[in-house]
């Protein structure tokens, strides 16, 4: 089939590339040109595993192409994908849809035949309605229909997720969109996933329910975790005994920093504003979007603790400063509340992270470390923020060579009894040592 991509952010380009390579034609447009120079040459803009490789090699078979003309995509497509950012507005809680709304303006100018308008943008309820209004003189000739088709794509495991998804939810009332979007994903709708057909509303509200469900198991067990390390109790136990019952599942059972990324922040926050549009007050999604602030504040002050309260002029160390590992996305990362306030009051920060990011932090008391061994030489505390691979089997006395340094260890990678018989001072999240 013939699809157009409406943005080379994380969700178009990889959900373009990998379209691609179930070999359907694709065309991704974007109005940033040096955005475009730079894919045509092969080159991402996103740490994603896999990507780069699967990119080039469509792209080598004239199965994917970048450009800026978006009415030639319009024109030669058959389909039409919405994948364009929804950021939370600047002091309020709410969806910025206004590049949802400009992209489909902007489609509306081409059409002249018919063609699938879908929003892969995770967009409010009723959102699809709005936008539908905006093609409403196309859709009473019968050139479009308006579809919501969300994304489910984890960052660091998205190739994975798009091509065995645990389900493709499509929204809409049309026959023929229907027919044709199942045609579409038949090659990765298996015996293990499900094409679940809805109404757009239901579907745009599927993907932030999803999202705010799992924000919420993921502060309950950062919660569990604080009662845990006043009970002596380990929170993997706590965490294993929970996620083998099959109604609650293991996944997003693991206590650790505050919940970060692209998603979860925002989309906890848009729901509650949605929810407040449609007078419905979503208590528990309150709750956890304050749980999970908190959850930096708390974290912060355990730092203070651990160092008996002295802070000042003290070296310390972040393995890591992404929200999670196999990305490069720091959107709403832990670190980014931690480091600035421990630099407010006196600390000399050294951080290495494997994706690379060096441009993060604009101090000179914040230093970016090319390797493991330079971040951690002579730190006084070592705070393992990101659980990336390259971080789990590190021989710390040797490269750190200085006495009483401590581990903070916010991911829980390392066994406490094997720190204790190594005599490294050890703390963990949940855990007591």
């Amino acid at each position: 089939m013939k699809l157009c991509m409406i943005g080379t952010g994380y969700v178009g380009l990889v959900s373009g590339v990998c379209f691609a390579d179930l070999g359907n034609n694709i065309i991704c447009v974007d109005k940033d040109k040096s955005k475009i120079n730079s894919l045509n040459k092969g080159i991402i803009p996103i740490y994603e595993p896999g990507l780069e490789e699967i990119l080039k090699r469509n792209f080598k078979q004239n199965r994917i192409i970048f450009t800026d003309n978006l009415k030639d995509a319009v024109t030669k497509s058959d389909i039409i994908f919405i994948c364009v950012g929804t950021p939370t507005k600047k002091n309020t809680n709410s969806a910025d849809l206004r590049y949802v709304f400009s992209a489909a303006k902007e489609i509306k100018k081409f059409i002249k035949k018919y063609k699938i308008i879908v929003t892969k943008s995770t967009v409010p309820v009723s959102t699809g309605d709005q936008i539908e209004k905006i093609f409403s003189v196309l859709k009473k000739k019968n050139l479009v229909d308006v579809v919501s088709n969300p994304e489910f794509l984890r960052e660091g495991e998205a190739i994975r997720d798009f091509i065995n998804p645990d389900r493709v939810v499509v929204g809409t009332d049309s026959r023929r969109a229907n027919k044709i979007l199942k045609s579409l994903y038949q090659p990765i709708v298996k015996k293990n996933s499900r094409y679940i057909k809805t109404s757009r509303r239901g579907a745009e509200l599927i993907k932030y329910a999803s999202n705010a469900f799992l924000a919420t198991k993921i502060s309950y067990i950062n919660e569990l975790a604080n009662l845990c390390e006043k009970t002596d109790v380990d929170i993997k136990d706590i965490s294993i005994g929970m996620g083998l019952d099959e109604r609650i599942g293991e996944r997003f059972l693991r206590a650790g920093p505050a919940y970060g990324g692209s998603c979860f922040p925002k989309d906890t926050r848009a729901l509650i504003d949605t929810g407040k549009n449609f007078r419905t007050d979503l208590t528990i999604v309150k709750t956890v979007v304050k749980s999970n602030e908190n959850r930096k504040k708390m974290l912060t002050k355990r730092i203070h603790t651990i160092l008996g309260n002295k802070i000042k002029n003290k070296q310390i160390t972040f393995l890591g400063v992404t929200f999670k590992p196999n990305t490069d996305d720091m959107r709403e990362a832990c670190s980014l509340y931690m480091i600035p306030y421990l630099v407010r009051k006196g600390v000399k920060i050294k951080y290495f992270d494997p994706s690379g990011r060096k441009d993060v932090f604009n101090n000179k008391n914040i230093e970016y470390c090319k390797n493991i061994s330079s971040a951690c030489f002579r730190s006084d505390l070592i705070i393992i923020h990101t659980e990336w691979n390259e971080f789990k089997f590190i021989d710390f006395k040797k490269i750190v060579k200085k006495n009483n340094f401590k581990i903070y260890d916010m991911r829980n990678i390392y066994d406490p009894k094997k720190m204790k018989l190594n005599k490294i001072k050890y703390f963990a999240v949940g855990r007591t040592v």
